[in-house]
């Protein structure tokens, strides 16, 4: 279960992929989580980086499901967009993103949760659910991460 607080959360993309797929393998945990962080009135916030993986994921063919109709996908992203907090990405992002290049090794598709990262930052924003918490290890002096699954 999420860690309940007035701090905000923000939302990893693999989050709202098992929120908005019935077939995906931790659909209700994730409905769960989300539901329950806004009930105890946390402000969830994503980025137009968590929309773009979002639509590139469920664009094409996963283990759990066919690529969604792009008019599903529109759908699902208005809903996004008037539902949660839009964390801008700008040069701010950037310079925090170039601070921790530089402090932890990180290299290839390790930049974008890096990215993730830099973002929070930016934003104060102090706490990711994710289901790839393993991906976000290094950043643990920087930020709380609250798995999705125990």
């Amino acid at each position: 279960m999420a860690t309940m607080g007035a701090d905000p959360v923000f939302v990893d993309t693999n989050v709202l992929v098992n929120a908005n797929i019935a077939t995906a393998p931790f659909h209700a945990a994730a409905l769960h989580e989300l539901r329950s962080l806004q009930n105890s009135g946390v402000t969830l916030w994503i980025s137009r980086q968590v929309i773009r993986e979002y639509l590139a994921t469920l664009s094409r063919p996963q283990t759990f499901s066919s690529p969604q109709p792009t008019t599903v996908l529109v759908t699902q992203v208005n809903y996004f967009l008037s539902h949660f907090a839009i964390a801008e990405e700008g040069p701010s992002v950037t310079s925090n993103l170039l601070v921790l290049l530089t402090s932890l090794p990180i290299g290839g598709r390790q930049v974008h949760d890096a990215n993730i990262v830099a973002t929070m930052q930016t934003h104060g924003i102090p706490r990711l659910l994710t289901r790839n918490v393993i991906d976000f290890t290094r950043f643990s002096g920087l930020i709380q991460v609250i798995p999705l699954v125990p």
